[in-house]
């Protein structure tokens, strides 16, 4: 297992046909987090990285067929995050690998290998959950959040800059609780330059607090940033944290499937802000918007 992100991406790659380890990438996280003054033993914020993959299959030895999906959620002080399409070559390696007598004993292999795999690679403790059928959906963890481009009259307003530019931020001068979201997030892939879209969801609390207008204007510059999820979601955190210093402050980025996966990053600077739901591996929450 090596730390080369661009080992795959933007590469055509051939489907391993047997379980295969040694397709997953690690990526160091404070590659990205030196230039946002982001210090390992010193983060503004805890959080987790969900991603749920809707395409996880094996077979058991009598050659059936188990699929179904694999929600995965670990910690934002992890060493390493997984690069996105080698954890797609290497889920797909269990697709035509033979695992257990029964559907119930296959599964229990496949996980314990899974977590296994990601836990050494990423250097830190894995949870995970196999939803083998749709199930009944939870309640909706960001019902009482405001869309922005919705509430400030969007057309109305000039946007002009299309790379990250916190300047753009301005403060209200009211103190105050907000629960602001955005459908227009929008990054690009840092190695494949393909656009990848989301969701930003943005609870933020203290003295001082951003305009509407300007935190939209803001969120569509990162428009021709190329980032990974998990960087543009700290990116984000970290201008709101440095420039409005919150009692409290919460993002969540939900990104569009892509490759059968979706990722979403959170980072909050208290554990009780944590989405309930969403940051719960045994939960198969409401899909939002951009799942």
């Amino acid at each position: 297992m090596i730390s080369s992100e661009g080992k795959f991406l933007g590469k055509q790659v051939d489907y391993p046909q047997n379980y295969a380890p040694e397709m997953l990438v690690a990526v160091p996280r404070h590659f990205n987090r030196t230039q946002y003054n982001l210090h390992e033993d010193n983060l503004p914020f805890i959080g987790v990285d969900v991603w749920h993959a809707y395409e996880l299959s094996f077979l058991t030895n009598n050659g059936l067929p188990v699929t179904g999906l694999l929600k995965v959620i670990y910690s934002a002080t992890s060493k390493n995050i997984v690069e996105s399409k080698s954890f797609k070559l290497y889920l797909n390696s269990f697709n035509m690998h033979c695992f257990g007598n029964t559907m119930q004993e296959g599964l229990e292999e496949v996980l314990a290998l899974i977590k296994k795999d990601l836990s050494h690679l990423l250097d830190t403790d894995i949870s995970l959950h196999f939803f083998r059928q749709d199930c009944t959906k939870t309640a909706y963890d960001f019902a009482d959040y405001q869309v922005l481009e919705n509430m400030v009259n969007a057309d109305t307003i000039k946007f002009e800059h299309y790379n990250e530019n916190p300047d753009l931020l301005k403060t209200s001068g009211i103190a105050g609780e907000l629960n602001f979201a955005s459908h227009l997030l929008r990054s690009n892939c840092k190695i494949t330059n393909q656009p990848d879209w989301g969701t930003a969801y943005i609870h933020i609390k203290g003295q001082e607090l951003p305009t509407g207008i300007s935190l939209l204007q803001y969120i569509v510059s990162i428009r021709n940033e190329n980032h990974f999820h998990e960087e543009i979601c700290e990116m984000l955190y970290k201008r709101l944290w440095d420039i409005f210093k919150p009692d409290e402050l919460a993002v969540s980025c939900i990104y569009t499937r892509r490759g059968g996966i979706d990722i979403c990053p959170i980072r909050v600077s208290h554990e009780h802000l944590l989405p309930r739901h969403l940051s719960d591996a045994s939960v198969l929450s409401h899909k939002l918007l951009r799942q």
